[in-house]
């Protein structure tokens, strides 16, 4: 336990810093955190603390949804956002678009392998993950169905209230699949390789 803690607590932080790389960049960012992004010109709030309040708000909806959090549920509430807002507060803004670049390449691949680490330890899925698989069981629909209604939800009313849409949105789209996948079966405790190139690599850590 105390290795799929610290694994966890890896995870988590990487997944936070490496938000923090993407917010820098400027050049796009996930659905949610363009939700985040976009809160934070609207609400006293900074990015990491909206981040907290959204994962408190969406793990609120898994009470209807019979849900159960786990401790790895409860603490991606909490780090995730100290890490991202604590990432912004050493990454300076980039000089120029190379730097740009490199900010958002390194913070998707981060963030792949910090979900995978945090998937792999396998101690909770975080709030927005809960929230998907909590519709998923209710209502018998695909999870490409429910994944698909909740971010293009989110990034449209994120993108409305100002949130960044770019390069970066469409990046870590085709990226983030890929890397999880990759690195998931090199990190997962059961230490089952095929069960964790199929279908884990969808559960994003968020």
């Amino acid at each position: 336990m105390t290795a799929r803690l610290a694994q966890l607590m890896l995870g988590l932080v990487l997944y936070g810093v490496t938000m923090a790389m993407m917010v820098r960049s400027t050049l796009g960012l996930d659905p949610w955190d363009v939700f985040h992004e976009g809160l934070t010109q609207h609400v006293p709030l900074t990015f990491g603390q909206v981040v907290i309040a959204t994962g408190v708000v969406v793990l609120l909806l898994w009470i209807p949804l019979r849900q159960r959090p786990g401790i790895g549920t409860l603490l991606n509430v909490i780090v995730i956002g100290l890490a991202a807002d604590a990432g912004l507060a050493v990454i300076p803004e980039p000089d120029g678009i190379a730097l740009q670049v490199l900010l958002l390449v390194g913070g998707v691949v981060g963030n792949g392998v910090g979900g995978a680490l945090y998937i792999g330890a396998r101690l909770g899925p975080g709030p927005r993950d809960g929230l998907w698989l909590g519709l998923v069981e209710r209502t018998g629909r695909s999870v490409r169905f429910w994944r698909t209604v909740l971010e293009v939800t989110v990034l449209a009313a994120g993108f409305l209230l100002g949130g960044t849409v770019g390069l970066g949105t469409v990046l870590y789209a085709l990226a983030i699949g890929p890397v999880v996948q990759f690195v998931l079966p090199h990190v997962d405790v059961h230490g089952d390789r095929r069960s964790t190139s199929r279908g884990d690599e969808a559960r994003l850590v968020r």
